[in-house]
């Protein structure tokens, strides 16, 4: 990551929710491509060693992606996101929990509230997640940042490679 682009994590416990920013180098289309096409997710959605593996993905209102983390032994952590509104290139909301491999969810989950935004070919994503419930918060949040946080620095990467492609 350059050193110069933004990125802050913030946790307010009292309306359970996190709030992360984060820049990239690169323009708008492909960082929305990035996190919305299943080809690219999986290349970056999953903190090392863990990888990720879709099963399917519809990326439309309504719409689902049925995905795993899988650790380098092989142990599968499946997740489901159901996308509850899309304006393109701007802002995607979605619902996530986890789920087991025959995708039933384990609720709570979380909502998701992802904006776009792009200046002089520096995108800026802000993502709201709201969890229903603080015990779940606080049992994620540890382990949620330190590897949503190496899950953005595969992005970057990833998105080097990408747009000099």
């Amino acid at each position: 990551m350059t050193n110069d682009l933004l990125f802050d994590f913030t946790v307010d416990k009292t309306t359970k929710t996190v709030f992360v920013n984060r820049e990239f180098a690169a323009g708008l289309s492909l960082v929305w491509d990035a996190f919305t096409k299943q080809e690219i997710l999986d290349q970056w959605w999953g903190p090392k060693p863990w990888t990720s593996k879709t099963k399917f993905m519809d990326f439309k209102v309504g719409g689902r992606r049925f995905f795993a983390m899988v650790s380098p032994e092989g142990e599968e952590r499946w997740s489901i996101q159901k996308f509850t509104s899309i304006s393109p290139k701007t802002n995607f909301k979605m619902s996530n929990a986890f789920a087991d491999k025959d995708e039933n969810p384990e609720l709570p989950g979380s909502d998701w509230d992802l904006n776009f935004s792009e200046q002089n070919g520096t995108t800026k994503v802000s993502i709201t997640i709201y969890n229903e419930s603080l015990a779940r918060l606080e049992k994620i949040i540890e382990g949620f940042k330190e590897g949503f946080t190496m899950c953005l620095q595969q992005l970057d990467e990833l998105l080097l490679t990408l747009k000099n492609k």
